[in-house]
Parts: C-alpha cells; sequence; structure tokens
C-alpha cells in the first residue's frame, strides 16, 4: 500500500499518456494496449503535456519513496522537454520522424515474438493501413527541412519500400496483408516525392536557451554546457597526445582490421568472445552477471534489404515488459555465395576488435545488455523504460547518460581487467576523442557556434572519421541535440562517482557491490544515481 496514493495515480496517468501518444515506442517497451496505431494528433498530445504538468503542481503533500521521488523529477523533466518539443516542432518538423516511426511500426511487431503471429498481422495490417494518412500529415507538414534530413527521410523511404517490396516475401504468413503493403509501399514512394522537392532550411539549431533546458530537464545535470565544453575540449587535447605518441595512429589503428576470424568461424566467434568476457568479469568480481544470455544470429531475411538504410540496430534493448529470456542480438549475414575476396573484405571491416569492442563488450555483454537486465528490475517506474530503443531514439531523453555512459565506462573497465589486447587498449584513446568530440559538436551546434558543415569537417580533421560517416553524425546530432554529450557525460560521471567512493572508503571498496548498486537504479540519470549512492556509502565497503 502506498503512502503516495494521489501521485501514484498521477504517475499511472502519465504513463498511460505516454503509451498512447507514443505507441510504436510502447510497442518496444512490450506494453501492446496501442500496437494497432502511429502516432495520434500532436494538438492533443500537446494537451495531454500541458494537463499532466498542471495536474502535477496541485497534488497534495505526500510523503515519496525514494523511486517515487526520483519518477516525480524525471517525469516533470520529461514533460517540460516534451513540452518543448512539441511547440517548436523538433519532430513534427523533422521528415526523418514520419519515416522512422512509419517503418519500425511495422518492424516492431516482427522483430520479437511477444505474441502469436496471427495477432501481431492483425495489427500489422492495422498499422500500415495508417501508413498513407500518416505520410500525408508529414507532407502537410513539413515544407522546408535541412538538407541532410530530408536526404536521410529519403534513405528510410527506400528501406521502408525495400522491405514492402521485395522483404515482405519472407514474412511468414504474411500474403493476406499484400494490399496494405502496397497501399503503404504506394505512399512512401509519394512521401519520397514530396521530399524531393523540399525548400530548404538551416534551423538545425534549437538554440542556446533550449539546449540548457535540456540539460536542466531532461539530463538533470548540475553543470552546464560550457563546464561540459571545457572537459570536452580537454579530452580532445589528452587524447590527441596520447595518440601522438605512436606516430602514425591512423596505420596503427588500421592494423586491427587485419585480425579478424575466418570465413567458416565468423558467428561462432561472436559467441566465444562473448563467453570470454563474463568469465573474466566473473573472475574479477566487476559485476554480478545474470543469466541472461545473447544468442548471435543472423538478421532476419525480410530485414536484409532494408536494414543498411534504417536505424536498424545490430542490439536492440529488450522489452522490459516482454521479459525474453534469450535476447537476439541480429548480425548483418555473411552470404554464402561471396567470393572468397569479397568474404575477406567483410571479414575486415568486422574484424576481432570490432567485435570485441562493440558488439559483445559495448552492446551485447557488460555494457548495454548487463544494464538493460538490470534497469528492468528497477524500482523507479521511468527508469524501466527509459533507455528503451525506439524507431529513432532512445524513449526517454533522461535515461541517455545511464545507458550510454555505462557502456562507455564497461568498456574502459574491461580494458582495465585486461580483456583487450595492447592494440585494443590503445584504440580507447580513439574512442575517447571521438566522444569528445560528439559532445563539442552538439554543444557549438545547436548553439550556433558551428556551421552543418564545420561540424563535418570537425569531425573529419579531428577524429579522423570519413566525410560520409561524419555527414551522418552531425545530420543525428542536429536531429536530437543533447543526445551526442550522454557518452562523455554520462561515463565521466561514473568514473568520478567511482573515485570518489574509492577515496572514502579506501580498501574497504567493493568493486562488485559498487557496480550492482549503481546498475539496480535503473536508466535514470548518472547525477540522480551519485545523490543516492553518496547517501550511504558503507553499501559499497567489504
Amino acid at each position: 500500500m502506498t503512502d503516495a496514493p494521489h501521485f501514484e495515480a498521477w504517475l499511472d496517468r502519465f504513463f498511460d499518456v505516454f503509451y498512447r501518444d507514443h505507441p510504436v515506442t510502447a510497442t518496444f517497451i512490450g506494453h501492446h494496449a496501442y500496437d494497432s496505431e502511429l502516432a495520434g494528433d500532436p494538438v492533443a498530445a500537446l494537451d495531454d503535456v500541458r494537463s499532466l504538468r498542471g495536474t502535477l503542481d496541485e497534488l497534495p503533500e505526500e510523503t515519496l519513496e525514494a523511486a517515487s521521488s526520483v519518477d516525480r523529477r524525471l517525469a516533470r523533466g520529461f514533460l517540460a522537454t516534451e513540452q518543448w518539443e512539441l511547440e517548436a516542432k523538433r519532430c513534427l518538423g523533422n521528415p526523418a520522424w514520419y519515416t522512422g516511426e512509419a517503418i519500425f511500426g511495422a518492424f516492431a511487431l516482427l522483430l520479437r515474438d511477444f505474441a502469436p503471429i496471427e495477432e501481431r498481422l492483425q495489427n500489422l495490417r492495422a498499422r500500415l493501413a495508417a501508413v498513407p494518412a500518416f505520410l500525408e500529415q508529414a507532407s502537410a507538414e513539413v515544407r522546408a527541412s535541412p538538407k541532410s534530413w530530408a536526404e536521410r527521410a529519403m534513405n528510410e523511404c527506400d528501406g521502408a519500400l525495400a522491405f514492402l517490396e521485395s522483404g515482405w516475401e519472407y514474412v511468414d504468413h504474411a500474403s493476406e496483408l499484400d494490399e496494405d503493403a502496397a497501399r503503404a509501399a504506394e505512399a512512401f514512394r509519394a512521401y519520397r516525392a514530396h521530399l524531393e522537392s523540399l525548400r530548404e532550411s538551416n534551423d538545425a539549431a534549437c538554440g542556446e536557451e533550449a539546449f540548457a533546458r535540456l540539460l536542466r530537464d531532461g539530463h538533470h545535470l548540475d553543470v552546464d554546457a560550457e563546464d561540459i565544453l571545457e572537459v570536452a575540449t580537454n579530452e580532445i587535447a589528452r587524447c590527441e597526445k596520447a595518440l601522438a605518441t605512436e606516430g602514425d595512429w591512423r596505420a596503427k589503428l588500421d592494423g586491427l582490421a587485419e585480425i579478424h576470424p575466418p570465413r567458416a568461424y565468423y558467428y561462432k566467434r561472436f559467441r566465444e568472445l562473448w563467453e570470454q568476457s563474463r568469465a573474466l568479469a566473473e573472475d574479477r568480481k566487476l559485476v554480478t552477471w545474470p543469466d541472461y544470455p545473447v544468442d548471435y544470429v543472423p538478421r532476419p531475411a525480410w530485414a536484409r534489404d532494408a536494414a543498411h538504410r534504417l536505424y536498424f540496430l545490430f542490439y536492440r534493448s529488450p522489452a522490459p515488459f516482454d521479459r525474453a529470456p534469450i535476447v537476439d542480438y541480429l548480425l548483418t549475414p555473411l552470404a554464402d555465395d561471396l567470393s572468397d575476396e569479397a568474404a575477406e573484405d567483410f571479414l575486415r571491416a568486422t574484424n576481432d576488435s570490432v567485435i570485441k569492442l562493440n558488439h559483445v563488450v559495448h552492446h551485447g555483454g557488460i555494457g548495454h545488455h548487463i544494464q538493460n537486465w538490470h534497469a528492468q528490475r528497477a524500482a523507479s517506474r521511468i527508469g524501466q523504460i527509459a533507455a528503451v530503443d525506439g524507431a529513432s531514439r532512445i524513449a526517454m531523453l533522461c535515461g541517455g547518460t545511464m545507458a550510454e555512459g555505462w557502456a562507455c565506462y564497461a568498456t574502459d573497465l574491461m580494458d582495465e581487467a585486461g580483456f583487450l589486447t595492447p592494440l585494443e587498449s590503445f584504440s580507447q584513446h580513439h574512442a575517447h576523442l571521438r566522444m569528445a568530440a560528439r559532445a563539442v559538436v552538439d554543444i557549438r551546434l545547436h548553439r550556433g557556434e558551428m556551421s552543418f558543415e564545420q561540424a563535418e569537417r570537425f569531425y573529419v580533421d579531428t577524429t579522423n572519421m570519413s566525410p560520409g560517416a561524419a555527414r551522418g553524425e552531425v545530420t543525428r546530432n542536429g536531429m536530437f541535440p543533447g543526445a551526442a554529450l550522454i557518452y562523455l557525460v554520462g561515463a565521466n560521471g561514473i568514473h568520478a562517482l567511482r573515485r570518489e567512493l574509492t577515496e572514502t572508503l579506501g580498501s574497504r571498496f567493493d568493486l562488485r557491490a559498487f557496480h550492482d548498486r549503481f546498475l539496480s537504479h535503473g536508466s535514470i540519470p548518472v547525477s540522480l544515481i551519485r545523490e543516492a549512492m553518496l547517501m550511504d556509502p558503507t553499501a559499497y565497503s567489504k
């Protein structure tokens, strides 16, 4: 029985509204009441947000438990940023928001067997049927756009068409939905034609005031953009100095690509490294590793022609309310008909270091996967869902510093534990360089201090990104202000908290207890976890 019935009732309504107004995200979370719908009326959504903010302020005084107190702060911040997004039309004016929601509305129903296929296909039919009206709304709403946003949306239209016109045949029992798929495909073609005629705009920057609001209300930071910029600039200088000690560090890191599994061993190598990482983490008592296996499997046939044009993730955070016992990690297939030379090129791109650092440590193992297991069981209801991947970003900004911060910190942790080779350990300087560069661009782009072209050049010159990768990175930076700095801010926050508690406890500090307690808070801001953990430092002592 709660001592805060008024707030708990309000929070129930908050989630009801969130799921109704974000139905595709709701499906990925495992809340299936809106599986047949796409996003609805933005005017009604804005009314919902204003109403929730008003009623929250009118609640009577109640004594809240720790998790409820966190949820109140996070819900208030989410509503403030959501109201700004709706009023500023950050999503509704973004042509790629519509393509992402439309195609992943379908994919969300196919990627997991959370219900019988007949039930999921019934909801898929409804979502496909909603696509024409949804994209007509997009055409009416989006009359101008930054060029790269329109390019991304057109690319996603191509991905959707690849699914609806060729991948569709691989969907089990889908033939009865052929007419719905054909109408959806025609809607994507019409929307793509509209995008080709869009007037170009240069309004990607959200502005200094809005960016400050995102740091305060979205991430709940007690530092401002200038503080983060200083940290990021210093980190770039540190990384550049460390890399320079090896002369031509670019050539040195290129050597990582030469170490890769043989063709016949490609799929097995992921699992082998996953098992090795788990054994090391348990042996070194880094964290309590739950019984939550990952199955590294080829991407489904229906998605193969479409995936490279879309925000199609190898590892997508598991739905907290569906609780799958084994999570599929969807690998790019190594086609049987590739020539030996083509297969060799493929394996260079997916080499041992990429498998270990990205697919195992950062995503499929001690990084995101273990963090997601804990988040599903967090006392904070928002902490359970905030970092679940939606159609184009995580469910709530407040989950970012924990989700990406922990995954980056976890890679440092495994390096510290000796899991990385010397060359992989050296490559971490470059990883930190990219992390800091993202924070710089995130801040300076949205404060109007850096143009799109200058940001592209900064990535190329500073981090050795290819021009194409840099363009994609700046596009994402523009679409989602405040989202690129979470890697640096989150990881630094965890390192700082660990140092603080280590200094307080000395030899009594228990690393595994610290990590287990830290993760138990779920996907909430690192800054709020710090507040909670410093209240009782003896909980992490031996």
